[in-house]
């Protein structure tokens, strides 16, 4: 959604999302590969599939370090081309 809020119950938030934040490298798998299963945001379980989007390892750095930054979310690190590479699948 565009404000980062996901949808309650369906799809977990990007805003002020504690898992997004403490869990980077997983995080840029999820973008890089897909997610499927079970995880927990903010206190809430969520339990879906997000397909691979199809990027490319400079265009997941981008959107790792727009979101990571943005909706009240605070990263003091950067994300690089090279460490979207270095996650394997």
């Amino acid at each position: 959604m565009p404000e980062g809020k996901g949808i309650p119950n369906i799809f977990p938030p990007l805003a002020k999302s504690d898992w997004l934040q403490s869990k980077i490298t997983e995080s840029i798998h999820a973008v890089k590969y897909g997610l499927r299963g079970e995880i927990n945001v903010n206190g809430i379980h969520y339990n879906s599939s997000m397909a691979s989007l199809g990027l490319t390892n400079v265009e997941i750095a981008d959107v790792m370090n727009y979101i990571l930054n943005s909706w009240g979310n605070s990263y003091n690190g950067i994300i690089t081309e090279n460490k979207v590479k270095n996650v394997q699948k």
